[in-house]
Formats: structure tokens, sequence, C-alpha cells
């Protein structure tokens, strides 16, 4: 099946203005396909088709023209060819004037079908048995539509029992037909019969079944446009290689039902940490001081510190929040557990009543990591509609608008300076081809003609009797002679003397006229090569902007990235996992349809395996593969960094705890991994 559809393709790249000569040919011949083949190349080699797009010959100069008609060689005459009309192309390709050309003025670039290329068209529009002598018939549909006769000439007519044999093979007959020639140019028809044993009928009908099913398989596979939904892509023989896809990572501190409140809240810490004065932090650092419950984290302390900040810096919540607080409606980051309890308190969320009183009395830390999130989420959601975080929003979109307006102007720019560049180097192309055309196809007028003793010029300056035909008898410096052998100022001069004169003084004036067309040549070509050159440094400082344009667009790029105000997914593969990507982190993180379950990939080699698992064929595996190309390079630095990271870490851990002497531990411990100090927070 994938060898016949490939096939299929490929006879779909067949010149279309030539399937119709070529189908004529084909059909009722009874010639074998290697020299059928050989036929129809050879006499398509040197003749053109109506329709076929080739290059003129007009004096000296080449225009591309379009064969509108084949004019056949005339019986009567002797070395007559065929003549074409053809239609001179513009520009805009359409015909400006038409006439008649012989075949020698014609150029065709390449020829328009390979051997090959023709014996494969011919296969799948034609049929015809492996008898000797059998004839090839052209499918029905392609005579329809080509005109081709389907009555076989006179001398054919007897081989219409081959007719009978081709509509017996197409319709799945049993019956076996073979054809058979005589000597003296008579047929007849041999007709064998399969002699039916008891499993013959069995046997056939079990072929009809997957015949049947090869057909339905072949229909389904040509009817399918990819990319479709992932689930419905079934693996066949022509897909491309696809590794097995490695299973994430789920070395997580904490349960599986925080990690989507922890990324969440995190992102959001690490993306307005200078609008909510909060130093960053690793996502690691952060799993480690929820999950803490032997003292309280400095890291928590300082995010609900920032976000409580945030959030009151709403004038509408700063009101209320001031009403209904008897003291001091600013907050304090030595009294954050009660500033902490008031706002949750104000807000009235039935969830949180269970967390004040323990809040209250100075045991946050012995909160569920999840009870934890939760509360950082409602503040993450609180903050966000704060004045502060907003004002840093329209302030992003504002200057990522104005650095996407100043990128789109400089790729305008440079797409006109290439524009530009590109209409000179195609007027230097088409001077250069039509000086190359020039000498290929010289003018072909008559040269001048040094006369001989027997035959005086014969110039358009003298006449027939061998005299000047201008009155004074002097053209260009050359004196003529009289009818009496005489000059015309009246001395005579002996006919032979006169004629060598005039002789030399022919040669001079031609080569005097061959040194002027030299002068023109070498002038034209150091013109020709003065624009070359201007070209090349033209191209040469235009590849300096390309390059200093690229780095500017990629400057643009990683300006833009640092003003986005939103992470989104890579995309989803044909299970509907999503894909997650942090730069502040370096791993890919992998969140279930029903986002119950997460995983993460953190190595170079697992991206590779999970970029080579994905199957393009499929609508959601193509787009995240695509995400992936755009980002690949920085997501596989990204790991390789974060990998180079856990391993400096891992050798800094294991110097702390190496022995110092056969006879005594180092006392030095580990610096206290839950430390956080923040740099951004005001005194």
């Amino acid at each position: 099946l994938v060898s016949e559809r490939r096939a299929a393709e490929k006879v779909q790249h067949f010149p279309k203005e030539f399937m119709g000569p070529v189908l004529n040919m084909v059909q009722f011949s009874v010639i074998r396909l290697h020299e059928l083949g050989n036929n129809i190349y050879k006499a398509f080699k040197d003749r053109f088709v109506v329709g076929e797009e080739i290059v003129g010959v007009q004096g000296d100069i080449t225009m591309p023209c379009r064969i509108l008609k084949v004019i056949p060689p005339n019986e009567g005459q002797e070395n007559s060819g065929f003549q074409y009309e053809v239609g001179w192309l513009d520009d805009t390709k359409n015909v400006s004037r038409t006439s008649v050309e012989p075949a020698h003025c014609l150029i065709r670039k390449k020829n328009p079908f390979t051997m090959a290329l023709l014996k494969s068209f011919i296969r799948e529009s034609a049929i015809n048995s492996s008898a000797r002598g059998a004839l090839w018939f052209v499918q029905d549909k392609l005579c329809n539509k080509y005109a081709i006769s389907v009555d076989p000439p006179e001398e054919l007519r007897q081989l219409i029992t081959s007719q009978e044999q081709r509509r017996g093979e197409a319709n799945g007959a049993t019956q076996k037909e073979s054809i058979v020639v005589a000597e003296n140019g008579s047929q007849f028809a041999q007709k064998r019969r399969k002699k039916d044993n008891g499993k013959s009928e069995v046997d056939n009908r079990q072929t009809k079944n997957e015949d049947k099913e090869l057909e339905a398989t072949l229909e389904k596979v040509k009817s399918v446009q990819y990319p479709i939904d992932d689930l419905l892509v079934e693996p066949t023989v022509y897909d491309p290689p696809i590794t097995k896809r490695p299973i994430p990572a789920l070395g997580f501190r904490l349960s599986m039902d925080c990690i989507g409140n922890l990324l969440m809240v995190w992102n959001f810490c690490t993306s307005f940490c200078k609008t909510l004065h909060l130093s960053p932090f690793s996502l690691e650092d952060f799993e480690r001081a929820l999950e803490y419950k032997e003292g309280e984290a400095a890291l928590l302390r300082e995010t609900n510190y920032a976000l409580l900040s945030a959030a009151l810096t709403d004038s509408g919540t700063s009101e209320i929040f001031m009403q209904v607080r008897q003291r001091n409606a600013k907050v304090s980051i030595h009294t954050w557990k009660d500033d902490l309890c008031d706002i949750l308190e104000l807000h009235g969320i039935e969830r949180f009543k269970s967390y004040l009183s323990t809040i209250r009395q100075g045991y946050y830390r012995l909160l569920e990591p999840l009870a934890k999130l939760d509360i950082l989420q409602e503040l993450v959601a609180w903050a966000l509609d704060s004045t502060v975080v907003r004002n840093q929003l329209d302030k992003c979109i504002e200057e990522k608008q104005a650095i996407a307006a100043q990128k789109r102007k400089e790729g305008i720019e440079m797409s006109k300076e290439q524009e530009g560049l590109d209409l000179m180097q195609t007027d230097i192309v088409k001077t250069t081809f039509t000086e190359t055309s020039t000498r290929i196809y010289p003018d072909n007028s008559d040269h001048d003609r040094i006369p001989d003793d027997e035959n005086l010029a014969i110039d358009k300056n003298i006449n027939a009797n061998g005299l000047p035909s201008n009155d004074d008898g002097i053209a260009n410096g050359i004196l003529f002679l009289s009818e009496n052998g005489c000059l015309e100022n009246g001395n005579c001069v002996p006919s032979r003397q006169a004629k060598l004169k005039l002789k030399a003084a022919l040669k001079q004036a031609e080569e005097k006229e061959r040194e002027e067309k030299r002068m023109e040549e070498q002038k034209k070509i150091q013109e020709m090569r003065k624009a070359r050159a201007e070209a090349l440094r033209a191209h040469k400082l235009h590849a300096m902007k390309m390059f200093e344009f690229y780095k500017r667009q990629e400057q643009h790029e990683r300006e833009m990235e640092k003003r986005s105000i939103r992470t989104s997914s890579l995309g989803k593969d044909r299970n509907y996992n999503r894909y997650w990507f942090f730069q502040q982190d370096g791993r890919i993180f992998v969140e279930s349809e029903d986002s119950c379950k997460w995983g993460y990939y953190s190595t170079k080699e697992e991206l590779d395996a999970f970029y080579g698992s994905l199957n393009t064929r499929g609508i959601r595996e193509k787009a995240l593969k695509k995400q992936l190309d755009k980002h690949f390079a920085k997501i596989s630095d990204a790991l390789q960094k974060r990998s180079k990271n856990i391993t400096e870490r891992t050798v800094a851990l294991e110097e702390v705890y190496v022995r110092r002497s056969f006879r005594m531990k180092s006392t030095i411990q580990p610096p206290d991994i839950l430390a956080y100090v923040n740099k951004y927070r005001n005194s």
C-alpha cells in the first residue's frame, strides 16, 4: 500500500501539458514498456507541445514564450520541420504578441520529464497484459479527459479480444485470456479456464475478501488529512522513528495536591518580586519552608507580609480594613500574624476560620502545607487586584507594545532594503543573461564582404555596375570609380589598381568598425563589472546590517520576555497532559488532564527523549513540538545549568562532612537551608 501510494504521488509531478500527447502515443501500442518509453522520450526530446513555456530567440535577444499551436511540416516540401505559433510573455506572464517560429529558434531549458517518471506515468495511466504483442489501453477516464480515441485503427481491429481481456482483468474475472500472434499476421484468442477443485471457490472467496480489505485500507489512508486528533493517529510503517517517552520524575517534597498551588504562588512571587519588595527564591526553598514545622521560616514570614502589604494598597480594601480594625491600619513585619488573621476575618471566608485561632496563638508553623498554600493563594488573588500590581501590569503592557512596535518597524525597514537588493541583483542577472544570449545567438544579418578581383564590392553604397550610389563618389573616405574607369575628380587610374585601392579601403573600414564594436563591448563589460562590484559591496553591507538586525531582534525578544505578565503552557500531548516551563526553575513540569498528578523532567537527556517521542501527525503534539522548537535552546540551557548547580551543591555538601584527620571529624555544619534574607523589603 505504501509503495502504491508513493508511486501515485510521484506520477502527480508529470507535466500536465504532455499528458494528452503522450497518452495518444500509448493508446493501442503493441510494444513493450521499455521500447515504448524510449520512443516517446526521443519523440518529445526536440518537439514542443501546446501550453509549454520555453525560451525563444528573436534576433540577438532571448525572451520567454508559450506554445499556442503546433504546425506540422508540409508534405510537399523537403526538410520542412515543425513550426510553432508562440505567444511572447511579458513580466506578468501575459501574452503580449504572437508569431510563428521554427523549431531551431526555440530552446527548452531542461527536459520536461525523465525516463523513470515517464514509465511510471505509463504504468499508472494504461494497462496491458504480459503477453508479447499485447495492446496498451489508456484508462477510460483519461480517454474522455484528453479526447483520445477508443476505436482501434483498421489494422488492429482483429485484436479486439485483448480489450475484452483488459476489461476482464479490471473487473476481477477469474478467466485468463492469452493472445497468440501468428506469423501471417492473423491472430486468435485462446481462452484457458482454471480447473476447479474442491478448494477453488473458497480460495477465490478469500482472495476477494483480502482485496476488498486492502482497497478499504488504502482508501482510508489516502482520505486522512493530517494532522488529526492525536487519539485517532494509528502507527504505520512510514511513520518517522518515535522514541519511547520518558516517565516524569515524582520527587516532590509535598503531596501531589499541593503542587498546583505551589507553582502558582511561587511563579507570582518571582514574577512580581520587585513590585512586592520580595527577594526571589527557588522552588525547592519554598517547598522546604512550607514543610518546616520546627520553627518560623523567614521565607514564609516575608512572603505573607509582602502579599499583605500589596493587598492593602487598594484604597477600598484599605478603608474597610481601617474601619473594622480598631488599631492602626498599617501592617508590620512584627505583627504579620495578627494582620493576616484580621484580613482573613474581614473577607469572612469559611474555610479559613479553623486556622485563625492557631495563627493568633503563634503556631502558624504547625499548619499543614496545603493550608498554608490555601492562604497564600487567596493573598495572591487579593494582591493581583491591588493598585500597585495593576499599575505594574499596565506599565509592562505598554513597554511590551512599544518594543513590539519597534521590532515590527525594524523588520519592515529591513524587508524593504532586502527587496531593493534583490531588485538590483535581478537587473544584473538580466543584463548578464542578455549579453550571454547575444554572444550565443549573434545577429545573422549580412556582413560586409571584401570584394575579390572578379566581383567588385557589393555594398549598399555601390550600384549594380560597381559604382557608388552617392553623387561625389566619396563615402567614408573611400574613392569610387566612374564608368570609364577613372575617379570622379577626373584622374584616370588603371582598373586593376582602382580595385586594389577600393579593396584596401573597404578592409580598413571593416577593421575600424570591428574595433569600434570591440571598444563598445569592453565598455559594456567594464560597466557590468562595476555594477557587480557595487552589488557585492551592497550585499556585504546588507549582510552586516542583517547581523545587527538579528541581534537587535534577539534583544527585543529578551526584553519582551522580561516584561511577560503571564506564563502559558507549552502545550498538550495526545493524552491531554499539559507541559509547563519556568525559566527561574529550569524544569519542565507535567500536569495531568485532571490536574491531580504532577511530574517533571530535569535533565537534557529526558528533554531529548521527550522531544523524539512526539508524533506530529496529531494536532496537539504537533503544536507542542512547535513550541519546543521555538524555545528548545532556552530550555536546554536551563536544564544543563540546573544540573550543573545541583552537582556543585552536592560536592560542596560532601566537602563539609569530610574528615579533617583520622581521629577527629569536622565540626562544621552545613548552612541553614531555610535561611532567607529579603533584600528588597523596605525597612
